[in-house]
């Protein structure tokens, strides 16, 4: 694996060069190469030596950004870093195009096996909780604790919603939709999406706004930008069809980790009453609902995440752990 620093101002150049990714401030970006892959991931400096890792998984159209909320208060008990997946963030698109679940997932793989970090506290959203979960089934041992915030898992019936997302996997709609929506301002399309991921878009502070749009004007620069949504979005319906042990309700089920589930009540994209489901399938699980959240519960209600997490902690007995190795250090 090779790790390159990154200026705390600046993100790595890969293709093309369309401006700088917002680091906030406490975090540091790195550009990782790994087989097929370059990786950015975002830390945040321990504390203090001894603290156990977690990984943040972002969903579909996100980035590591989306965990800038939350990591600051859990800087006390964990040594944090989220990773921007292929072809999102600042990474790069994969070499292969591979853009599936399982290809996600096989990159946060790389990524801890090569780092070493393993066993982790693994968060995902969205999409990253599809990711999440299928890492957390196949490589337990990588896995100290999942949480779920609104994780993308079959639904039989999906809300009216969440059809255009997954519309974007029908070959020829994304361009459709390109040229449709080409006189769209970055401020438009930024109002769409938090009206349609917040519970209540109203709690999105000035500059957060204004930094969504910088950062969405700058992908929309990059030319695989459509691909990577297009392609993501594929392989979230592909998962969504799968059967057998590589179904990942399949996969769920054999997940070992203890589990904290997070849903949202106002959530557009991912069904509130999936919550019961997969409190079931998991098999060590505990479940929040947010009845205000809508679908980015750690973006809009980060202390309540935060509090919720150190509650699993305490109750898996893992907190004791990480003050003995505070304490060593």
């Amino acid at each position: 694996m090779s790790s390159t620093e990154l200026p705390p101002v600046l993100a790595t150049a890969v293709t093309p060069r369309v401006g700088a990714v917002r680091v906030a401030a406490g975090e540091r970006l790195r550009s990782v190469g790994l087989p097929g892959i370059t990786l950015t991931i975002r830390s945040r400096p321990p504390e203090r030596e001894g603290l156990p890792p977690a990984l943040y998984v972002h969903g579909l159209g996100g980035s590591s950004q989306n965990w800038s909320g939350l990591m600051p208060l859990l800087d006390g008990i964990l040594d944090s870093e989220a990773v921007d997946l292929p072809g999102f963030g600042d990474s790069p698109p994969p070499d292969d195009g591979n853009y599936s679940v399982t290809g996600h997932a096989r990159a946060v793989i790389r990524y801890l096996d090569a780092a070493g970090r393993g066993p982790v506290h693994l968060f995902g959203n969205s999409l990253g909780g599809a990711v999440a979960t299928r890492v957390a089934a196949v490589r337990p041992d990588l896995v100290r604790t999942l949480t779920l915030i609104s994780p993308a898992l079959p639904e039989i019936r999906a809300q009216r919603t969440a059809w255009p997302t997954a519309l974007l996997a029908v070959p020829g709609v994304a361009r459709l939709f390109t040229r449709l929506t080409k006189e769209w301002s970055a401020e438009q399309r930024v109002r769409g999406v938090m009206a349609l991921c917040y519970g209540d878009p109203s709690i999105v502070t000035p500059e957060a706004f204004r930094e969504a749009v910088e950062e969405l004007e700058r992908r929309l620069a990059l030319p695989y930008f459509w691909d990577a949504m297009t392609r993501s979005s594929r392989g979230l319906v592909n998962a969504y069809t799968l059967g057998g042990q590589h179904g990942l309700w399949r996969q769920a089920e054999r997940v070992l980790a203890p589990t904290l589930l997070i849903y949202g009540g106002r959530d557009q994209l991912v069904g509130y009453r999936m919550a019961q489901r997969a409190a079931r399938a998991f098999r060590d699980a505990r479940l929040l609902s947010l009845p205000e959240a809508g679908h980015v519960a750690m973006m809009e209600y980060p202390e309540t995440v935060a509090t919720a997490f150190r509650e699993l902690l305490a109750d898996t007995g893992e907190s004791a752990s990480s003050s003995a190795a505070g304490a060593g250090s």
